[in-house]
């Protein structure tokens, strides 16, 4: 039976695994290490953590000044207030300065759940994918997590690396992680279904289905949507009919619009994006959120099978 993982969870025992191997670590929060699980850190090197309250702006212009002082600094908070809140001090200190701050945001999506729309973070990959030299990585469960966080310690320069609240299934048979490189998780040539974060396991259910009903989808699990990976769109868009694209987030400015502008750009094609559409957050349980959202694998199949519709239509 495949593990259901904490992400978030992974994150802090990946921090402590790190932080053993290099002194140069640190790592910051704003009263959520809790939350977040950066406390298992804090209790090991207790001189390396910073709590500073909930003060985001300065989190993030105190991360930037350790890095321009040789430091490898990991930053966490809820995702919202990461981005929305924190947005000035990321932008002009830490990546206009290229500084080796990795911002590892829990609490990302709708699935927060209770907490409400004020901590539900559906538009914080599109306020960070615009800004120059952040790389966006959203891990699909929490293995692929562990090997981000890691490949974003090796790799110089700002992360934004977005991870949820609840357990995911984690994908057996995976191939590690790479910065920029998609994986084909399954293979198809009718049409391709995209997907990042935590839908991926609704991207496979719902492949599943639509192979039920004649449809052979490929399925693409995009961990990184900046940079995202051009070659695996363009190479899928020369043998599909078309793209299904599968993110708990806004279909503005997230996974949906970055692979609208490779197709738009290389090889058009028809495109349908499953995501929160301009709505905000509210407060529920995460499964019934996900179905409120149109976020389940029958919202996939339903869009699939209309793009395919319309396609022989045409």
């Amino acid at each position: 039976m495949a593990e259901k993982l904490y992400a978030r969870d992974v994150y802090g025992q990946t921090l402590v695994e790190l932080g053993r191997q290099d002194s140069q670590i640190v790592v910051m929060d704003a009263d959520l290490s809790g939350s977040t699980r950066t406390k298992v850190f804090a209790a090991e090197f207790p001189q390396r953590f910073f709590n500073v309250g909930v003060a985001e702006q300065n989190m993030m212009a105190i991360a930037a000044g350790l890095s321009s002082a040789g430091k490898i600094v990991f930053v966490s908070t809820f995702s919202m207030f990461a981005t929305a809140r924190a947005l000035d001090q990321v932008r002009n200190l830490i990546c206009y300065n290229n500084s080796n701050v990795k911002i590892v945001a829990t609490h990302g999506g709708i699935t927060v759940g209770e907490d409400g729309a004020s901590h539900q973070a559906t538009e914080d990959i599109s306020f960070f994918r615009s800004i120059p030299t952040m790389r966006i990585v959203v891990p699909s469960d929490g293995r692929e997590a562990r090997e981000a966080i890691i490949a974003a310690y090796k790799t110089p320069g700002p992360f934004f690396i977005r991870l949820g609240r609840s357990k995911v299934t984690t994908l057996e048979g995976r191939p590690p992680f790479v910065l920029g490189k998609a994986n084909l998780v399954r293979e198809g040539s009718d049409i391709a279904l995209i997907s990042t974060g935590i839908m991926l396991e609704q991207t496979l259910a719902a492949a599943d289905i639509l192979a039920g009903r004649g449809l052979k989808a490929a399925v693409v699990n995009m961990t990184c949507i900046k940079p995202v990976d051009e070659e695996m769109i363009k190479t899928l868009a020369q043998s599909v009919r078309g793209f299904v694209t599968c993110e708990e987030h806004s279909i503005y400015g997230g996974l949906g619009s970055a692979v609208a502008e490779v197709l738009g750009e290389n090889i058009p094609r028809p495109l349908r994006r499953i995501g929160v559409r301009n709505r905000f957050g509210q407060s529920g349980d995460p499964d019934v959120l996900m179905k409120e959202y149109n976020l389940l694998a029958s919202d996939i199949v339903t869009a699939a099978e209309s793009l395919v519709r319309d396609v022989c239509q045409a």
